[in-house]
């Protein structure tokens, strides 16, 4: 039989979807992101929660820097579970030590710990008793004892630059989701009611999307988080209470437009419910700005949590986020050190304007006049 080619709108949108090389390449970033940000812990180098192992006497180096490193164990066993392992980092509290060199003595290990230039660090000597009784002291450096690389360098406290970047997706990712969805739960009901029931209720709505709209977004979720309180779900619920208003309009234009088809008056003859006809049938016929608008906020939402970070109400230390990052190494673009900053900012660039790619990618797949 020959093939039949499909009429389907959904059908037809995917294919001329999938002609677009901008959207696919962007919509397979950011599926890769997506993965990163549930593994992070898996991948990252520095699997403690947060990434937060600091070691002040590497700071600031340069990417690809190797150091040895000895690892005390903590004396204090924490009983935690793969899944918390996995999705929210290790609880470790074992003590990471930069040195230079070492060596066996009679009951402990001696140490040169890590110093810049030709200032030789003073020994130190740390007790074999503090590691498992039961292996040998050569068995005890070859398992505590590492050379260990950092493929991004340093922060200035320390830490791994790339377990920081990973983790950091984190942030992104959950601001925009968040935001958006309770962007879409207030955008869409609100913007539902207004344009299906008109008259005082429509202008009761219209009222209250144009005072937010009248004020600065940035200026609202400040205030918004300020009388939260700062913290992580704080910054989420504030992005997303700035971000409905666009939906909300965009809803109630297409359903003043789509409730005066003869489907909804059908609907209305054969005595549907109100709710029925809002949720089965003038919905389902709207959606299709709404989801290029999603995209959209969803990198304007990655940009106000960066935004937020950098003037320091956002995501607290010592939790991960790229505009934090930012805001603590700005200074180090004018010290020689500009990649401190720029890795961080290159995140957000390229993760927003995947976004905003393939949020252009759907308004071409889905605009019907095309």
């Amino acid at each position: 039989m020959p093939k039949t080619k499909s009429n389907s709108l959904s059908i037809l949108a995917l294919q001329k979807f999938k002609k677009n090389f901008w959207g696919v390449l962007s919509f397979y970033f950011i599926l890769f992101c997506g993965i990163v940000a549930v593994f992070a812990y898996v991948l990252a180098p520095d699997d403690s929660q947060n990434a937060n192992q600091m070691h002040l006497s590497i700071h600031s180096k340069s990417p690809g820097f190797e150091v040895l490193m000895l690892t005390v164990p903590s004396q204090n066993s924490y009983d935690q579970s793969f899944f918390s392992q996995v999705f929210f980092g290790k609880k470790n509290t074992d003590t990471e030590l930069p040195i230079e060199s070492y060596s066996i003595t009679n009951n402990a290990i001696k140490i040169i710990p890590y110093s810049e230039g030709e200032i030789v660090g003073i020994s130190k000597e740390i007790s074999l008793d503090l590691f498992p009784q039961d292996l040998s002291a050569k068995e005890i450096t070859n398992a505590f004892v590492k050379n260990q690389k950092f493929i991004l360098g340093t922060d200035k406290y320390g830490r791994d630059l790339l377990s920081r970047m990973l983790i950091g997706i984190r942030i992104s990712f959950s601001i925009g989701f968040v935001a958006v969805l309770i962007s879409l739960l207030l955008g869409v009901s609100l913007g539902a009611i207004a344009g299906y029931y008109g008259g005082k209720i429509d202008a009761a709505i219209m009222w209250l999307i144009n005072v937010t709209w009248s004020i600065p977004t940035l200026l609202l979720v400040i205030a918004i988080t300020l009388a939260l309180g700062k913290g992580f779900w704080q910054v989420f619920i504030a992005v997303g209470l700035t971000m409905w208003v666009e939906v909300a309009r965009i809803v109630r234009g297409q359903v003043l437009s789509v409730k005066q088809m003869q489907f909804v008056t059908a609907a209305k003859a054969l005595g549907f419910t109100n709710f029925r006809i809002i949720t089965k049938h003038i919905l389902p016929n709207s959606l299709a700005p709404v989801i290029v608008i999603s995209a959209a906020n969803f990198a304007s939402a990655i940009l106000i949590e960066s935004g937020l970070s950098f003037l320091g109400i956002g995501a607290q230390p010592p939790m991960a986020s790229w505009g934090a990052m930012i805001k603590d190494h700005y200074s180090y673009i004018i010290l020689g050190k500009a990649y401190l900053a720029v890795i961080p900012g290159l995140g957000i660039m390229s993760l927003v304007m995947s976004f905003m790619l393939i949020g252009n990618a759907l308004r071409d797949a889905l605009d019907v006049k095309n």
